[in-house]
Formats: structure tokens, sequence, C-alpha cells
């Protein structure tokens, strides 16, 4: 599948990995009104948009950010039109503020991605608008937000998730990223942290905002080289230092995610004790030793995992945050890690001692059905790592 970017020259037919291919490969930028009529994707009047959101109106605002905000409407499910509050599906609508050059670099690319692309893990994007300086984006609607509240909120709608569904979630975060890495022409997400993994009502985990990602290096190139952006912290440390961007950049980047998921704290926290402001740097003398680990794992979920599970997955983590590529995992190789464990999780519990040094708590996620959970959407879009 190529890009709709991009005209492709000298592609290699036989759907082998084109960075291992000696034929050379021309990318040709292709204009915007190209871009949008190659899209797969329904093209929204700004006034069909004012309908289905009841024209914006603040009380159906589900996320704020930097370049816009996110609202929530309704559509009928068939012609796809405008329909009334409580009937037809639930849609998210991202409406980017009108004055950001970026913003709309961002828009194209979203759609220049997500207007090609289906698979289970990435957020389905159902249309556009583009009218006049209006940018709007179309989504399928996430009933139970992003995974950064679920993890980090503390309050009675946001009950901690569980050890199996931080597994569950994890495995289909990586499903999402392998695909996108496997794609003839490979994309670098490059922005994955946890407000990007959006949860649907059977917290099924899917990749959203794609407006940082990038089309992975072609031909015998080892890199595509890049403005710095993304979220600090998130970033692998070799992106930061040199520009260089490759799909191992984004393994770095799930190891962090990883490593947020099993130990409930966020990765650059300054009210933590001196010398634990950055999680990863705190974490990795811990995540080696199977006798230490228990120090990085979130004290909630004590009694929920066997120390070979939690093991297994701190070992996984440490590897993708690897300060030396070539000793990071690819993507495939994370997801057989974890649907190994998947399945253990699926067949009852192997037979190892479970870390339970006290009382197990109960509240997870997966078992707390009373009460509405709020939605929390990423924001709509990223920014330079630094100003």
């Amino acid at each position: 599948m190529i890009h709709p970017m991009f005209i492709s020259k000298n592609v290699s037919t036989n759907g082998s990995d084109l960075s291992k291919d000696k034929a050379s490969v021309v990318l040709v930028p292709r204009s915007e009104g190209e871009i949008l009529q190659s899209s797969n994707l329904k093209s929204f009047t700004l006034a069909e948009l004012k309908i289905a959101t009841k024209n914006f109106r603040p009380d159906s605002v589900l996320g704020e950010g930097g370049f816009g905000s996110v609202f929530k409407g309704w559509i009928d499910e068939n012609s796809l039109a405008p329909a009334k509050p409580g009937t037809g599906i639930v849609i998210a609508v991202k409406r980017l503020n009108q004055d950001s050059i970026q913003g709309h670099r961002e828009w194209l690319a979203e759609v220049n991605f997500l207007g090609q692309f289906s698979h289970p893990h990435l957020v389905r994007l159902i249309g556009y608008c583009l009218e006049d300086e209006h940018r709007l984006l179309v989504y399928e609607f996430m009933p139970r937000g992003n995974l950064e509240n679920h993890l980090f909120r503390r309050g009675s709608y946001f009950q901690p998730l569980s050890w199996s569904l931080r597994l569950k979630v994890a495995l289909d975060a990586a499903k999402g990223l392998a695909f996108l890495h496997n794609a003839e022409n490979k994309v670098i997400y490059r922005d994955l942290k946890t407000s990007n993994i959006l949860l649907d009502s059977n917290y099924k985990a899917k990749l959203s905002d794609f407006g940082l990602a990038k089309d992975g290096p072609t031909g015998d190139k080892s890199h595509v080289s890049t403005r710095v952006m993304g979220t600090y912290g998130y970033a692998a440390p070799e992106y930061v230092a040199t520009g260089h961007l490759t799909t191992k950049s984004d393994v770095y980047s799930f190891g962090v995610v990883l490593l947020e998921m099993i130990s409930g704290k966020r990765v650059v926290d300054k009210n933590r004790p001196t010398g634990e402001h950055n999680l990863v740097e705190w974490a990795k003398q811990y995540l080696a030793n199977k006798r230490k680990i228990f120090r990085v794992l979130d004290s909630r979920l004590e009694g929920q995992y066997s120390i070979d599970e939690a093991y297994k997955v701190a070992t996984l983590a440490l590897r993708c945050l690897s300060t030396e590529i070539k000793y990071r995992p690819n993507m495939d190789q994370v997801v057989a890690v974890l649907e190994q464990l998947q399945v253990r999780n699926v067949n009852g519990r192997n037979q190892s001692p479970s870390v339970n040094r006290s009382r197990a708590r109960q509240n997870s996620a997966d078992d707390a059905n009373h009460g509405r959970v709020p939605t929390a959407y990423p924001r709509p879009s990223a920014s330079p790592l630094y100003a």
C-alpha cells in the first residue's frame, strides 16, 4: 500500500521489506487536493458538523489542547448524515484552531494516514471537513476515553485497571504499532503516550492522533531526519539528540508506556522524591532484578500477578528502553512476548508464587461496573520537545 501523500517509483512488488530492497524508491510529495481525493473518507460540511455537535456547545466538549478541541456528536450509521442527540452513532469531532499552521500540517497527516489504513487497533477516522479556514476531523467515539486517565487519575470514576487489563491494553497498542511498522512503506507513529491510547467500551485499545506520524526510511536509508517533535519523556534519546527517526524510536516510546502501565507512575513527575522525578532513569536499576521489581510495580495490583509474569513484563520494558537501538526488539517481537503472557492469563495463572506482601486490592476497573465513566480525549495535537 502506497501512502496517498506520495507517488512511489521502483517499489518492490513482492511485499518485501523495502528497507532491505536494493531498488531505489523516490517519494514525490503530492498536493493537499490529491490527498483528500484519494482518501476513503466522507467530506462533511461545516453545517453538518454544527448540527451533529449541537453547534459545538461547551457541554459537548470531550477534550481540549493547544491546537483545538474535541466535541461529541451524533450521525446516522448508514448515511453519515447528522442525527439527533441519542440517535444513530456517537462521534468525536476534532476542531482545529484556525490560526495554526502546524495544526494544518498535522490535520493533513491524519487524513493521509488514517484515511487509508483500517486496523482493529487504530482509531477509525470517518471523515473530515475543510471549508474556508475551518479544519475538522470526525472519528469513532471511544467511550472509555484515554489510558492516561485510567492509570493516573484518582477517584471513584477511575478505579485502577487490573493487571490483566493492562497487559491486554499493552498488547493492543503493540499490535497497532506493529501494523504501522509492517506497512509496505513503514510508518513511524512518533507520538506514542498514554493519552493517545483510547479505550472502547470493552477496553479494546486503539492508537489515536496521527498528526506527527512520518513515513519511515526507504531504500538503503537507516532513518529519516526530521525536526524533533513529540512529548518530553516519551521520545527516544537518539531521536532527541540527532533528529534521526526510526521504527525503534516508537519501540522506545512503547517501553515508556509499558513502564507507566506496570508502575502506575507518570514518566515525569517532579512531585516525587529526589532521584525519582524521571521514571525511566529511576526504574531501570530495579527492572532487571526479580527481587527488586516490586519497588517499581503498582502497589494497587498486589496479588494479581505472579513474580515470573511481572519479571517478563519488566524485562520487556527494559529491552524496549535500551539506549542502544540494536538491543531494542521490533514490535513483532514485542507482540509475541505479550501474546504469550495473554495466553497464560486466559488459561489460568502458572504455579509461580504471587507477589502478595499485603492484602490484594479488589477495586480494579474490570469489575467496577457501577458509575458512569467520564470520557477524556487526548490533546488534539502534540508540540515540539523544545520551544
